[in-house]
């Protein structure tokens, strides 16, 4: 059980038995957590109580939580709602989010209006306009609108509509607007045309085509020719976007699939739109705070908010996975959509798992690029570091830099990572595990030294070798960094300090901690800490490199303990020695079984208490 403080219990102990949405604040009063429950008591209480079963993740919110406030509601309906709402609000750094610097863009269309106008938005308000997205770039956004105009030319100007000014606008001369200002389309005719370009937009072309096709022929026989090639020019554009709209079914169902990719922490969401059985566009989303988190819980954080700014609910979702909250979210999803049925569907064979199949390579390649994007920014490195030498006062930009991090449980199988990156991008030939040899019990400070002391050590190793013909120097051990990060605050950092001036190193390499609790950054013989602007290129960099340490150490534990044999996994279990161990054994007879066993059939077991329990079913997960 997590030690807490006085004010915390009292607040533990008065939590209501009732749903609702509960906000974790950290020292600063800021919010850090928003969560909601079922029963707010035994949810809340749950995380001061799970002891070794928690995540990492888990593990360092409930270090930070300082107060929680509590908001009781009528039904667990309304407190999805509410915890949707106030993660939007609130954006806590530990909820998985999406990320949106600036908001989405829709397209809208100005319904209201006698004669609507179409604009582009980043916000939907409740005015009779009809909206289409979000979607995730705005220039795709314009492109979209430069076709859509070409094929229903609506108007983009100012005037006030009377249909009987004198001349019209140089987009009427050029075939972008239809010319309402003069009377050359009546409103009735403007209104389906905005009418027909937001059919369009839901991938409903059919029944615009036929009905076009229909005034053509009309046209025609009246010897209106000239308003006959006009509808047919207008088919024919119609015709070459909608050919290149791949047909998925020929089920007249509107569905959307969605897919996830991951990479090092990283979380991209791919959704295809299918409408009327054709795929008729895809965006792809990037969710922050996903380090650490199942797929599941992503993909069910991505769809209630996503689909809480959406302006359009299909009949059908296409989910790789099941989801916990299936049943809430469909009935959410139920009442977005004007009382119309909405299903959540994990396919398993099929067409529709082969489009969940391709959504799932879209996501991955997405991903790739996204990242290889990064790392072909040169620009934005350069601004980077840069914007890093002048923050910290170095006399060079740190072209090299070395970033450590110390991954454990319980003390056990503690391994130390090395990441380097040059240039701002990663080198990952250089990285290096440091398994830890002289430190027992969960020690991070003196973990840390251990790492820097042998980093350095090596680096005296190769200067002396340097001078020996044909001597093969480790690139990662021969140069000094630019800059030394260590993951941590001031502990963590005087550590790193006493092995420096230990190797008489402190006037050659720069070092700095960075606390994740408010990414800030102590420096050596500096009281006040450093605060980069939130929106900085050097914040984004230093950010990404401990995110890299933190990955790799975390693998390199986990591979640790997972090389271990049967024995040696078991006397790695605090409070597991030769007698316990064999006590197990026969109890049990595999370590499978004594994974899938229950906290109460461990501790039936002569000499295991909960604590041991709880420590056994951390250790061998």
């Amino acid at each position: 059980m997590v030690e807490v403080s006085s004010h915390l219990q009292g607040i533990l102990d008065t939590l209501p038995n009732k749903p609702g949405c509960y906000l974790m604040k950290d020292a600063e009063g800021q919010v850090i957590y928003v969560g909601k429950a079922i029963n707010l008591r035994n949810r809340v209480r749950s995380y001061f109580h799970s002891g070794q079963d928690q995540d990492l993740k888990t593990h360092q919110l409930v270090q930070r939580i300082r107060d929680i406030e509590w908001i009781v509601v009528g039904s667990e309906l309304e407190a999805l709602i509410l915890e949707m709402n106030l993660i939007k609000k609130h954006r806590p750094r530990y909820n998985i989010r999406l990320k949106d610097d600036k908001r989405y863009p829709y397209i809208k269309v100005h319904w209201a209006d006698p004669f609507p106008k179409v604009t582009v938005t980043r916000q939907m308000v409740r005015d009779g306009s009809r909206y289409f997205g979000p979607y995730t770039s705005v220039w795709a956004v314009h492109q979209t609108l430069d076709v859509l105009r070409r094929i229903f030319p609506y108007l983009t100007c100012d005037r006030v509509i009377t249909g009987k000014d004198e001349r019209p606008c140089l987009y009427y001369d050029i075939k972008l607007c239809s010319g309402p200002c003069i009377g050359a389309v009546d409103q009735a005719s403007y209104r389906q045309m905005i009418s027909d370009l937001c059919e369009f937009l839901e991938g409903r072309t059919a029944a615009i085509v036929e009905r076009l096709r229909s005034e053509m022929e009309q046209a025609a026989e009246e010897l209106r020719f000239e308003r006959a090639a006009a509808l047919r020019d207008q088919i024919f554009a119609i015709e070459r976007v909608v050919e290149k709209q791949k047909v998925i079914s020929n089920d007249q169902i509107d569905s959307d699939v969605i897919a996830i990719a991951r990479d090092n922490g990283e979380a991209c969401v791919q959704v295809f739109f299918i409408r009327a059985g054709k795929l008729i566009g895809r965006e792809y989303f990037i969710l922050e705070g996903a380090m650490g988190e199942p797929d599941k819980e992503v993909i069910e954080e991505f769809i209630k908010q996503f689909y809480a700014e959406a302006a359009s609910i299909p009949q059908q979702v296409l989910l790789p996975q099941e989801v916990e909250e299936a049943q809430i979210i469909s009935q959410w999803l139920h009442n977005r959509r004007g009382g119309q049925k909405v299903e959540l569907i994990v396919p398993r064979n099929g067409p529709p798992h082969e489009l969940l199949q391709l959504a799932t390579e879209n996501a991955v390649e997405t991903l790739r690029a996204l990242k290889a994007q990064w790392e072909a920014d040169t620009n934005r490195q350069s601004q980077a570091l840069a914007e890093l030498q002048q923050a910290l006062g170095l006399a060079h930009p740190p072209n090299r830099i070395e970033c450590y991090d110390i991954s454990n449980t319980q003390g056990t199988a503690a391994v130390g990572s090395m990441v380097v990156f040059e240039q701002g991008v990663p080198r990952k030939s250089l990285y290096r595990r440091f398994n830890i040899q002289t430190v027992s019990g969960p020690d991070d400070f003196a973990s840390m030294e251990e790492v820097l002391t042998r980093r350095f050590r090596r680096y005296q190793a190769a200067q002396q070798e340097r001078e020996a013909p044909g001597a093969k120097l480790d690139p990662a051990f021969a140069l000094l960094p630019d800059l030394l990060i260590v993951d941590g605050g001031k502990g963590q950092l005087s550590r790193a300090v006493s092995v420096l001036r230990a190797f008489e190193l402190q006037d050659k390499v720069p070092v700095i901690g960075l606390a994740k609790q408010q990414e800030e950054i102590f420096r050596p013989a500096h009281k006040e800490s450093l605060m980069l602007s939130r929106h900085s290129q050097a914040l984004f960099l230093i950010q990404r490199i401990r995110d890299e340490a933190h990955r790799f150490a975390i693998t390199a534990h986990r591979n640790r303990r997972g090389k271990a044999g049967l024995v040696s996994r078991l006397d790695a279990v605090p409070g597991i020695g030769p007698a316990r161990r064999k006590a197990l054994l026969k109890k049990f007879g595999s370590i499978e079984a004594i994974q899938q066993a229950s906290l109460e059939e461990l501790m039936s077991v002569q000499g295991i208490n909960e604590e041991t329990a709880m420590a056994l079913k951390t250790m061998l997960d």
